[in-house]
């Protein structure tokens, strides 16, 4: 068991994991080069996914692969020059959503899942999170019959085989339900279980408070720095160098900037999202976060305003923003709700740390002892935080892991 532990990035992963290895007794620093929570952990529908126990399958119907072959829908996006760049990851993607071989990444998707909202609830007890913490669940809207049959089916074997909650409603029951919706669907399914996050950033932040309230020391450095100091690990933040026993690498899509030096290359690669916040118009409401099926983005109330999210963007790292995804859904979605004014001019955008096999990489870095990771979440850091702190920590301090480790092993790539 590690006396000090070094974790590099601030994010709802990493504070997770300072935060629990905080509570086994380790002294633990954190370091990040800039604010708790303002990378990937800032922008994103403000879901804790109870629901989530499928990931989301590289598509494989050849009119959907033409569909987004045009570069021209809102949930899917790509720069034509970082094509080549993807070609290897979304290769192994496509390989891994293999029916065969996708019955691996729901199980190990599903018990990290699993416990999402007993791990975010037993963070945020007694602090200033537990007011962001919305149990209003969210709705996932229907226009086709068919895919409406289709996506019941699924909910009644998330709830069969994963204990997951949902309610159908019919077009009459929807307009009952948000009745400032401008159109009329067929129907919509409501998970019902999924906690609703007013501000994503203000949660890692109550999460962040909670560490340094008890003690724990968090600093503005350079994660790159990372080198080995003896037996332990150093790296240089704004104070000077700072020194631990362990380390852990949760840095999202810049994990590879770290692991890659010490001998570690997964294949990581980054899905850009964008997301813009809109007032309401009169005295119009929206009750819990919507995804229109037929517009592919997800509506969400939030502190700021009505957050507008997009889908995926393939772009080279550091590329300009281009974000011609909420371009193309700003008009659709002033058609589904009566939005006014931006709240900003400027939209945000991160990148989300995705894994072609759709699990996160958690456990011991290969080849270097006292080094540790925990990255690779896709679109589910914010839901999936608390349970990889815990996992990781118990395995770090040598506890008996609350659930098997070996999916998400690093050594797997």
């Amino acid at each position: 068991m590690p006396q000090s532990v070094l974790v590099l990035g601030a994010g709802m992963v990493g504070v997770a994991v300072a935060l629990h290895l905080q509570r086994r007794g380790v002294a633990v620093t954190l370091l990040d080069r800039q604010g708790p929570g303002e990378g990937a952990s800032f922008g994103n529908g403000g879901l804790i996914q109870r629901e989530a126990v499928f990931p989301t399958a590289f598509p494989r119907a050849a009119a959907e692969l033409r569909r987004i072959a045009r570069n021209r829908s809102i949930d899917a996006a790509y720069h034509p020059d970082a094509l080549p760049g993807y070609a290897a990851p979304l290769l192994r993607y496509w390989w891994h959503s293999a029916p065969g071989r996708y019955v691996a990444a729901v199980r190990g998707h599903a018990a990290l899942v699993a416990t999402c909202l007993d791990e975010h609830l037993a963070l945020a007890r007694d602090t200033e999170a537990m007011a962001l913490l919305r149990p209003t669940g969210w709705m996932r809207l229907y226009a086709d019959p068919r895919l409406l049959e289709a996506a019941l089916a699924q909910a009644e074997l998330a709830r069969r085989d994963h204990g997951v909650n949902f309610t159908t409603l019919d077009a009459a029951g929807l307009a009952a339900a948000e009745p400032h919706l401008l159109v009329q669907r067929l129907g919509a399914i409501h998970w019902t279980d999924p906690l609703a996050v007013s501000d994503p950033h203000a949660l890692t932040l109550a999460y962040a408070n909670r560490f340094t309230e008890a003690g724990g020391r968090l600093v503005t450095g350079d994660a790159t720095t990372l080198r080995r100091a003896g037996a332990g690990w150093q790296a240089q933040a704004s104070e000077g160098p700072v020194q631990a026993e362990a380390v852990v690498v949760a840095l999202g899509a810049g994990a590879l900037r770290v692991t890659q030096p010490l001998g570690y290359a997964p294949p990581l690669f980054g899905k850009r999202g964008y997301h813009k916040h809109y007032r309401l118009q009169g005295n119009a409401t929206l009750g819990r976060p919507l995804l229109d099926t037929a517009s592919g983005f997800l509506l969400a109330p939030m502190r700021a305003g009505v957050r507008l999210t997009t889908g995926a963007e393939f772009a080279r790292d550091q590329a300009p923003p281009t974000p011609v995804q909420l371009a193309r859904a700003e008009p659709v979605a002033r058609g589904l709700l009566p939005l006014a004014e931006a709240v900003e001019q400027t939209p945000w955008m991160g990148v989300r740390p995705c894994m072609p096999d759709m699990l996160p990489v958690i456990g011991p870095l290969p080849g270097q002892p006292g080094a540790w990771c925990a990255f690779g979440h896709g679109h589910q850091g914010l839901t999936l935080g608390p349970t990889t702190g815990r996992l990781l920590a118990e395995m770090m301090t040598g506890e008996r892991p609350f659930l098997n480790p070996e999916p998400y092993r690093p050594s797997r790539f």
